[in-house]
C-alpha cells in the first residue's frame, strides 16, 4: 500500500479543530498532524466570543447544560476530559483565568484574543502544521483512506477529523459544509436551527419592546409546548429595538425554535417574579392597600420590577398608574398579579445564524463512538464539536464540548498511531 502524504488531517481551525490538533500532535509527536483552514486568519469564533473576551468554560459543567445529543453519552465525553483539566489547560499555556457570576471563566486579560494566539502558539510548539487559507473543497474515499482537494492541491491520509462547526455566524466561515460530507460517508443530519439566538418579537402584537429597549432585569422564561410547560429558563433577559436578547432570551431560542420546526404549538411567557407565586403576589398587594392605602400601584409593581416594564405592564392590564392601592378593584389586582406572573411574549422568530452563538442539530451522537469520537459508519472519520447534535446553554458550555470532543478524539488517535509503530 502506497503511504499517504499525511496521517492526520484535521479540517477546521476553530475552537475543537485547534484543540485536537495540539492534543494530537501532543500523543502522537510522530504522526503528521494537519490542520486545515479556509480562512488566513484562523479562529474567527473565538475572537467574537463572549463579547469578544471568550467565556472559556464554567467551573461545573454537567450534561443537563446541554440540549440535543442523549445524556448518558454527553456525560461519557464531558468525564473524558472535565471542565478543570480544560482551565488548567490554558493556564498551562499561559491563559489565566477568573471566575464570574454563575461560574463562567474567562481569561484575565478580559481578550479573546490572547485566547486564540495562545492556541495558535501552542499548535506551533507541538509542530502542528497549520495551512491557512486551504479550504477544503471534497473529501473522497481513498485506498490510503481519505482523499482531499483543497483550494491548493490535494491530499492522501488515513485519517479525517470533521471539526467544521455548525451554521452559527457564517461570517466567521462557518457554512455548514461538514454536514454534506457528514452525510456522503452515510450519516444522518438532525435537522439544524440556531442556537443562543436572540428573539425577535412581533411588532403587530404591542410593540412594547421598543419602549423597553436597553431594560435589562432577571426574569423566568417558560416555554410552553402543545400546552404543556416544556423547560423553565430563569436568567437575565434584555429588552432590544427588534425583540428580546440576554442570557435567558439566548438561552430559550433553541427551546422555541425546534418545537416551531417540529410544527408543534409553541407559546412563550414572561415571568417577571419567578420566585412569587401568584396567590402570595396578591395576598401581598391586599397587605399593601391596607397598610399602605395611598401608595400608587405603578410604585408598588415597580417594587418587583423596573419603573419603566411597570409602566407598560400596567397599561397593558389597563390599569391607571395614578390608581392607589386603595382604589385598586378585586379585578385590576388579579390582572396586574397576572402580569407579573404570566406575560406572554408573541415570538416571530430568531434573528438567525447571522446572531446565534452556536448551532441546534447536526450528526447525531449515537453514530459516534463517544469513547473515541469516531464514526460508527466510517471508520477513520471523527467529528468533534458543534458538528455534532450537541448544544449547550450560555456560559462557557459550548467551549467545554469543542475541548472535551477534541480531547477524547486525541487521545484515541494517540493510541492508534502507538499500535502502529
Amino acid at each position: 500500500m502506497s503511504r499517504p502524504d499525511i496521517d492526520i488531517a484535521v479540517i477546521g481551525a476553530g475552537a475543537a479543530g485547534l484543540a485536537t490538533a495540539i492534543f494530537t500532535a501532543a500523543r502522537a509527536p510522530e504522526r503528521r498532524v494537519v490542520l486545515f483552514d479556509g480562512a488566513q486568519q484562523p479562529g474567527a469564533k473565538i475572537l467574537v466570543s463572549g463579547g469578544s473576551r471568550c467565556n472559556v468554560t464554567n467551573t461545573v459543567v454537567t450534561e443537563g447544560d446541554f440540549n440535543g445529543g442523549r445524556p448518558t453519552l454527553i456525560r461519557r465525553v464531558l468525564r473524558a476530559y472535565p471542565a478543570t483539566e480544560a482551565a488548567g489547560f490554558f493556564r498551562r499555556i499561559g491563559v489565566a483565568l477568573h471566575e464570574e457570576p454563575g461560574g463562567k471563566l474567562f481569561p484575565d486579560s478580559n481578550r479573546s484574543r490572547d485566547v486564540l494566539d495562545a492556541l495558535v502558539r501552542e499548535s506551533e510548539r507541538c509542530r502542528v502544521d497549520l495551512r491557512r487559507d486551504h479550504r477544503v473543497v471534497d473529501v473522497g474515499d481513498d485506498d490510503i483512506g481519505f482523499r482531499l482537494a483543497t483550494s491548493r492541491g490535494s491530499f492522501r491520509t488515513r485519517v479525517v477529523v470533521l471539526a467544521t462547526g455548525g451554521l452559527s455566524l457564517p461570517k466567521t466561515g462557518s457554512d455548514g459544509w461538514g454536514y454534506d460530507i457528514a452525510r456522503r460517508f452515510g450519516h444522518t443530519i438532525v435537522p439544524t436551527t440556531p442556537a443562543l439566538a436572540p428573539l425577535v418579537l412581533d411588532t403587530d402584537h404591542s410593540g412594547v419592546h421598543r419602549e423597553l429597549s436597553g431594560v435589562s432585569h432577571d426574569v423566568r422564561l417558560d416555554i410552553r409546548v402543545d400546552g404543556g410547560i416544556a423547560t423553565r429558563i430563569r436568567g437575565s433577559l434584555l429588552w432590544t429595538h427588534f425583540g428580546i436578547s440576554g442570557p435567558a432570551a439566548l438561552d430559550a431560542s433553541r427551546h422555541w425554535l425546534r418545537a416551531k420546526l417540529e410544527g408543534r404549538d409553541v407559546h412563550t411567557t414572561l415571568s417577571l417574579v419567578p420566585d412569587d407565586r401568584f396567590e402570595s403576589l396578591e395576598r401581598a398587594f391586599i397587605e399593601l392597600s391596607g397598610s399602605r392605602p395611598r401608595l400608587s400601584v405603578q410604585s408598588a409593581v415597580a417594587a418587583h420590577v423596573p419603573a419603566a416594564v411597570a409602566e407598560v405592564l400596567l397599561r397593558l392590564a389597563g390599569v391607571p398608574d395614578s390608581r392607589t392601592m386603595a382604589e385598586m378593584t378585586r379585578d385590576e389586582r388579579r390582572k396586574v398579579t397576572r402580569a407579573l406572573r404570566e406575560w406572554p411574549l408573541s415570538i416571530a422568530d430568531s434573528r438567525g445564524y447571522n446572531y446565534a452563538e452556536v448551532t441546534a442539530g447536526g450528526v447525531p451522537l449515537t453514530e459516534i463512538n463517544p469513547a473515541t469520537m469516531e464514526s460508527r459508519i466510517r471508520p477513520g472519520l471523527y467529528l468533534v464539536g458543534e458538528i455534532l447534535d450537541v448544544d449547550g446553554r450560555i456560559g462557557g458550555f459550548n467551549f467545554q464540548w469543542a475541548w472535551s470532543t477534541a480531547h477524547v478524539a486525541a487521545t484515541a488517535l494517540g493510541r492508534a498511531a502507538a499500535t502502529r509503530r
